[in-house]
């Protein structure tokens, strides 16, 4: 059981987490002909799209409300207006989802009264979905911004089924956590459909920022859930909930439609992906295809090769809650030490990291102590590579964001293939670090043979 510790500093030094804004704008981007509207300043916007492309390297929708100072004080029931009329105008999207940001809090704009005034003036967007979630960057982080919002479509946008419709066991509603890649959610889909059944995922990422290239230019986001399906998963058999953040959807959905639910809070790992694949088979009432027991029996090859490298190693990771915990216990069944966790915001996971405390703090807290404990492999976004080169550690990135490397969007931890190939990546970095920093070349043999000489004389 970690002790979960706060931060007492005055400011973060170097940042690890992103906004709730942004949260919330990534999971709206999961739906089909989605257009994330960000409520506030120019530049609130401008930096969240910056931060996506780099990631994804993708072209990204994502518009604003450009808050002046004056419209801030005076509110800004005219900008929300004029971006909802713009948009619908010129990129004729399937929903709107707007999040708060932290000037337009301070001020307590009444969106949701702005939505209601709008759609009685203008009868062009009377029917037009619009989704709303209160998601102030003065708080919290890009975990709760992204649970927050997926639990508001949710609310908004699923149908309650009729007291007579039947339900389609061969359904299942799938709620993936904001540290699902899109190659996460293709591999969960994979698994889903060889037990014959048919999966919704909200948001589904991996069906709009996969990197694919459409027949025609769109404005808005390519691929994902429409939102006629988002009604529907009320007539779903199950929900699978996949990170311990998305359990708060998944009891939104229960309540709304009385679908029962099971949270995996991990996926990355044997004995989740066992308990996982188990249930797909109870549920489906099919056996367990084998391609999955080869899988399996492949993990567990390499968990055993690569042991030998990764045992004994000391931890240093920076990571959303949920993210942090699914890695950090992976990577600690097989050998490895969590001697330095670093994370965001508070969550329930936290206090199962196998670790001696959790940190909620900065890149900065992350450094210092992988220093102070001699921390020999880190764990973290893009941003902690002039962390890892300071302390001359191997440095594996996992999270958002990840704009130094190719591929961020298909990097997969999850199921067993995922987890194989990311227990591969780790430990090719630590013996590669080992051949270049410790292994004996002819040259180190020729300059110990010189010292001997030398000594000699």
């Amino acid at each position: 059981m970690a002790m979960v510790v706060t931060s007492k500093k005055a400011c973060a030094v170097n940042p690890l987490k992103m906004s709730q804004p942004i949260g919330g704008a990534l999971a709206f981007m999961g739906l089909r002909g989605s257009m994330p509207l960000l409520h506030g300043s120019q530049g609130c916007t401008s930096f969240g799209l910056v931060l996506f492309v780099r990631h994804f390297k993708e072209a990204i929708p994502l518009q604003t409300t450009a808050m002046s100072e004056v419209a801030t004080v005076l509110g800004g029931y005219e900008n929300v207006e004029q971006a909802v009329l713009n948009i619908h105008k010129r990129t004729k999207p399937e929903i709107i989802g707007i999040c708060s940001t932290g000037v337009t809090e301070t001020k307590g704009d009444d969106v949701e009264g702005y939505i209601r005034l709008i759609r009685q003036k203008n009868p062009e967007v009377a029917n037009l979905p619009m989704v709303y979630v209160s998601t102030p960057d003065f708080k919290d982080a890009f975990q709760d911004g992204w649970e927050k919002t997926v639990a508001r479509m949710v609310e908004v946008l699923v149908d309650t089924p009729k007291a007579e419709a039947r339900r389609d066991p061969s359904r299942v509603n799938v709620l993936p956590g904001c540290h699902m890649t899109p190659g996460d959610i293709e591999e969960v889909r994979t698994v889903l459909e060889d037990f014959g059944l048919e999966p919704s995922f909200l948001p589904d990422l991996g069906g709009s920022l996969d990197g694919h290239i459409p027949d025609e230019f769109t404005p808005t986001t390519i691929g994902g859930i429409g939102v006629e399906e988002v009604a529907t998963m009320g007539q779903a058999g199950w929900t699978i909930a996949i990170g311990a953040q998305m359990r708060r959807a998944a009891e939104a959905l229960e309540i709304k439609t009385g679908t029962p639910f099971k949270v995996f809070e991990r996926l990355c790992g044997l004995a989740p992906n066992d308990e996982f694949i188990m249930f797909l088979s109870t549920i489906s009432g099919r056996p367990v295809p084998l391609k999955y027991r080869r899988q399996r029996g492949q993990l567990v090859d390499a968990m055993l090769d690569a042991h030998f490298h990764l045992g004994g190693r000391k931890l240093a990771i920076g990571a959303e809650p949920d993210l942090l915990f699914d890695l950090s216990s992976m990577l600690h069944e097989i050998g490895a030490k969590v001697t330095a966790a670093v994370t965001t915001t508070q969550s329930p996971v936290l206090e199962q990291v196998m670790a001696e405390e959790v940190l909620i703090g900065d890149l900065e807290d992350l450094e210092t102590q992988a220093r102070e404990r001699g921390c020999d492999l880190l764990v973290t976004h893009s941003h902690g590579r002039q962390a890892a080169e300071r302390l001359a550690i191997p440095f594996y990135r996992a999270g958002m964001p990840m704009f130094d490397r190719l591929g961020a969007g298909h990097q997969t931890a999850m199921g067993y293939r995922g987890t194989r190939d990311t227990i591969f990546a780790i430990a090719n970095l630590i013996m590669a670090d080992h051949e270049a920093n410790h292994e004996p070349t002819p040259d180190t043999w020729r300059g110990d043979d010189a010292g001997h000489a030398s000594a000699m004389h």
